[in-house]
């Protein structure tokens, strides 16, 4: 989508069914991040990059993550903050290790 030709409404449109898509499968999905997985919006540029190589999913969810990988790549990426906001803030997808207070034991 060449987003030189897209009208404000029409943005404004696409913007809230970005908001409202999390990821259904994979790495960033309900199984690792329940219950719903992430929202398409907090997708990382890398993984959104690996599927701009491979081949988007077919139909409106491949058409949505295009949109949002275009939407990062120009700099764009606080488009999504007052979607975020709303939502409570963005979700991270950065795994904990360790919690603070745990003890690490680097002998074993």
């Amino acid at each position: 989508m060449d987003f030189t030709e897209i009208d404000r409404e029409d943005f404004r449109n696409l913007l809230g069914e970005i908001g409202a898509v999390m990821m259904p499968f994979g790495r960033f999905g309900p199984e690792k991040f329940p219950p719903h997985g992430i929202p398409i919006m907090d997708l990382p540029p890398e993984y959104l990059e690996w599927f701009r190589e491979r081949g988007f999913p077919k139909g409106r969810l491949g058409e949505l993550m295009a949109s949002v990988t275009e939407i990062k790549a120009v700099g764009m990426d606080s488009v999504f903050d007052p979607l975020r906001a709303a939502r409570g803030g963005r979700k991270s997808v950065r795994v904990r290790r360790n919690k603070r207070g745990d003890s690490v034991d680097f002998e074993s």
